[in-house]
């Protein structure tokens, strides 16, 4: 099993910056990637950004790109993700995710809130 344990959600006026953590601990072996998802209220959870665990290759959603910024600490086996120029739309719960080498997201972290007010 793994655990997952997001932070570093809250309350932020537009324009402003959260960097949320995610700690992960238990059988970390086989993990290809971490990524970060969200999913607003009355919508889809959705794709937000990924980093491959080894390379440390990135991706990241066209809604997001140029603001969000994705990096991992391996030693710390911990994922980030700083935001900036937060937009009241970027309002959501924010997951994060375990990738396995079958590609599949197996394991979820518990969410942090992330609210910008206008």
């Amino acid at each position: 099993q793994v655990q997952l344990v997001e932070s570093g959600g809250g309350l932020v006026q537009a324009g402003g910056s959260l960097r949320l953590s995610c700690a992960r601990s238990g059988r970390t072996f086989n993990t290809y990637a971490m990524g970060w998802f969200r999913q607003a209220p009355g919508k889809e959870r959705e794709f937000v950004a990924t980093i491959s665990w080894s390379l440390g290759y990135t991706r990241y959603a066209d809604s997001v790109k140029g603001r969000c910024t994705i990096s991992r600490d391996i030693a710390k086996n911990t994922v980030y993700l700083q935001m900036n120029s937060l937009k009241p739309e970027d309002t959501a719960v924010y997951y994060c995710a375990v990738e396995g080498p079958y590609h599949t997201y197996d394991y979820w972290g518990q969410g942090t809130q992330v609210t910008v007010s206008s």
